[in-house]
């Protein structure tokens, strides 16, 4: 047996049964009575049980999980400290309603949140359950403090499902199918996805990104929106469902420069690249920006459902009543929380960075070796890979890469796909380097046999 046949059978998935096995069939055919058909389902993965970067059905098959339950698990699966707390605060206080009476965990996280956040303090927080609520209280909020109605976001953005997120989001299609009248007041400007918008070398896509924020002062303040109308810019750092698409510096700091000119709220969503996951706290960070909110749910609760909404103190200015939410700042999440942070802090966020360029070195070689493999970006353990028919039309392959990620299935390897056609890489901050190195084996296989099929 090679080492690397070693180290796939000691770390890679290990697979008993066809897949589907047969429980995990005849649960698919019950949710598919029984469940919303307005979820997406990739593939019939039917979990069982998960500890660290595995996840095991309920047929005993065993996968290596570079999803992390859509980015959420950030200490892995199950982690035992995140286990134990959640354990210890169910036994002593698991709802009491922060929005009507109080308890220390409240106070206790937003001490350790202000001490993180990406600008600087004093701050308030806003506690909810995921992260369209996070959003939907930036939303509220920046209208009640400005006074202003109108927000600018971004095509390509996800803020979540409720109708004030939905009105932001501009991702696909059928998220916002069928749902109008959406709020009103929001103006979709162009992301700066370097790879799709522009032709030539770097300073070609300096200026491309440059365009893309100016064109709000150039074109938007000058023509159908008066700036002083304008309450906030809502942006991903690096969009998620977008396609994992990093947001240049000179952009993420000319919105800076906007907002600063004519009085508007600049609001990070880091719902999903938040938390430690590029190797930072924030990824907003990786460009030197201060913003006024910031939005965060996902991985700062390990899985518990947490949505919190940061801001510079005197932003949260509002009065009591109104915006609360009975659950939001449950004390088993945030118990849950403070482990999650315990354990970024001591390790987490260190591998992240760590595990991420290594997969970056690794992976940045494959368009010289796939044809079908166009861009790679991404920061820390937040890497998106876009699959092409042609590297030099760069025309999207998005079937390609529903095949890619249905192989890498079958293989039993976990991922998932964002934006139109690539595919995303967000395993466990904790994730090892040998099921790293296992997992980018495997796709590798898939992207060769799915070239192979096309």
């Amino acid at each position: 047996m090679t080492a690397t046949q070693e180290m796939t059978t000691q770390y890679g998935p290990k697979l008993i049964t066809a897949l589907p096995g047969p429980k995990a069939r005849k649960l698919v055919d019950a949710d598919d009575r029984l469940i919303s058909p307005s979820y997406t389902r990739s593939y019939p993965l039917v979990a069982k049980r998960g500890r660290g970067a595995r996840v095991e059905d309920v047929d005993g098959n065993e996968f290596l999980d570079f999803a992390a339950g859509i980015a959420v698990v950030s200490t892995g699966h199950c982690h035992p400290e995140v286990v134990a707390a959640i354990q210890k605060q169910a036994g002593e206080l698991i709802h009491m309603s922060g929005t009507d009476f109080y308890y220390e965990s409240l106070v206790t996280l937003s001490e350790r949140l202000s001490k993180i956040a990406p600008m600087p303090g004093p701050h308030r927080f806003y506690y909810g359950n995921s992260g369209a609520e996070a959003i939907e209280c930036a939303l509220k909020l920046a209208r009640y403090h400005t006074g202003r109605q109108n927000v600018i976001a971004f095509l390509g953005a996800f803020h979540g499902r409720t109708m004030g997120a939905l009105s932001l989001t501009a991702s696909k299609p059928q998220q916002r199918r069928r749902f109008a009248p959406l709020v009103p007041g929001v103006t979709h400007i162009r992301y700066p996805n370097v790879y799709r918008g522009c032709e030539g070398g770097p300073q070609e896509a300096e200026a491309f990104a440059l365009g893309c924020a100016r064109y709000i002062e150039d074109r938007l303040f000058k023509t159908v929106l008066p700036p002083e109308e304008v309450a906030a810019i809502f942006v991903e750092p690096i969009q998620g469902e977008g396609g994992y698409v990093v947001a240049p510096t000179n952009f993420m700091q000319e919105l800076r420069r906007i907002c600063d000119k004519y009085g508007i709220l600049l609001v990070a969503d880091e719902v999903q690249s938040g938390a430690g996951r590029t190797g930072k706290w924030w990824a907003i960070e990786h460009t030197g920006v201060e913003p006024d909110m910031v939005c965060m749910a996902k991985g700062i609760a390990s899985g518990m459902p947490l949505g919190v909404c940061m801001t510079k103190a005197e932003i949260m200015d509002w009065k009591p009543g109104s915006h609360a939410s009975t659950f939001g700042g449950n004390p088993v999440c945030l118990a849950a929380a403070l482990a999650t942070l315990d354990v970024l802090e001591r390790e987490g966020m260190a591998n992240a960075a760590k595990q991420g360029a290594w997969m970056m070195e690794r992976l940045n070689q494959w368009p010289a070796k796939h044809k079908t493999v166009g861009e790679v970006r991404g920061r820390g353990l937040m890497i998106g890979i876009e699959i092409v028919k042609s590297q030099k039309t760069r025309e999207a392959a998005p079937a390609l890469r529903d095949r890619i990620v249905e192989l890498a299935f079958e293989r039993g390897l976990l991922i998932l796909g964002c934006g139109e056609n690539s595919i995303r890489l967000a395993p466990p901050l904790i994730v090892k380097r040998e099921e790293a190195e296992v997992a980018l084996e495997i796709l590798e296989e898939c992207v060769r046999v799915a070239e192979g099929e096309a």
